[in-house]
């Protein structure tokens, strides 16, 4: 079970490195979810309207419009404050993430994330939470071959030129398995997506300079407050089959939401979904699952689950 973290920074807000504090925070608190690898993308706000094929593999990479850095292990192996804090205060948007590896070798950092996908125009750079089938998504949307070995980078190029939530939830309704997703178009940098189809958790939070962030457990928003200045105005798991892009001027706020149905294997109902979490937020968010199952052969049924009406 991966770990997702970030932040798309207010234009106003007064105390950018309360923020960053924050982010930092996540990311060690993201550590119980996976430390196979880890690593961050930090973007500068520039626009990209055409770009060269991103090396994967790369530990630290300044490319245009955003840096990538990642590396084998914990995020606190990996996150260096002397090299990247001053990034980090100016960025607008910072996408993390902490892996537990469950598709491609964990040795090889063309499968640790964020990952650079290409496609048509800029495209992408985007983290996972969950594991799907790749084969069948490839073969739906006729993928090209992938440069590492994980699901993740299969999801990402069918979603890689896709603008507007008709198409975006033509990819998630064709998901099966979990996953929770959050990604940037190099060519809008100032526009974050995020979506949560089956189980994978996701939260979304706002604080109180009008920043926003995700996480992967709830609990680690009450961290962040114990333990940084930062204090939040509100704070929302997302339900399972909901697609949100949230765009940073003039202030944080979702400009084109949609829902869908998620789809789930039988073996993806495991505790382990929620690493990490309180019993209370667990059985919180079980309570609200609306995934259906997948049974090859035999269609789909709701697992003792509702439906999205």
């Amino acid at each position: 079970m991966c770990g997702l973290f970030g932040l798309l920074r207010s234009p106003s807000a007064a105390h950018p490195e309360w923020a960053s504090d924050a982010f930092v925070l996540l990311g060690m608190l993201a550590e119980e979810r996976g430390d196979d690898s880890s690593g961050v993308a930090l973007f500068t706000g520039r626009a990209v309207t055409s770009a060269a094929p991103v090396p994967p593999d790369a530990a630290d990479i300044s490319v245009d419009g955003c840096r990538i850095v990642k590396g084998r292990g914990r995020f606190g192996r990996v996150w260096r404050s002397d090299l990247l804090l001053a990034l980090l205060d100016v960025a607008p948007v910072a996408v993390g993430h902490t892996r537990h590896a469950t598709q491609g070798s964990p040795a090889d950092l063309a499968n640790a994330a964020p990952l650079a996908v290409s496609g048509p125009g800029a495209g992408i750079v985007a983290a996972h939470n969950g594991d799907v089938a790749a084969g069948a998504l490839r073969r739906r949307f006729a993928l090209p071959p992938g440069l590492g070995g994980t699901d993740s980078e299969a999801i990402f190029q069918a979603l890689a030129g896709r603008t507007d939530p008709v198409s975006i939830s033509e990819v998630l309704r064709a998901l099966v398995g979990r996953a929770a997703l959050t990604w940037v178009e190099r060519a809008r940098p100032d526009r974050v997506h995020l979506a949560r189809a089956a189980l994978s958790p996701l939260a979304v939070a706002v604080d109180t300079e009008q920043n926003m962030y995700w996480a992967s457990n709830p609990r680690w928003f009450r961290e962040v407050r114990a333990n940084t200045r930062v204090r939040f105005a509100s704070a929302v798991m997302l339900r399972e089959g909901t697609y949100l892009e949230i765009a940073r001027r003039p202030e944080p706020r979702i400009v084109a939401r949609a829902e869908f149905v998620p789809t789930a294997r039988p073996a993806d109902l495991d505790e382990r979904v929620w690493a990490g979490f309180t019993p209370a937020d667990r059985d919180r968010d079980r309570a609200q699952l609306r995934h259906v199952l997948h049974r090859p052969g035999v269609g789909h049924d709701t697992g003792g689950f509702a439906t999205v009406a």
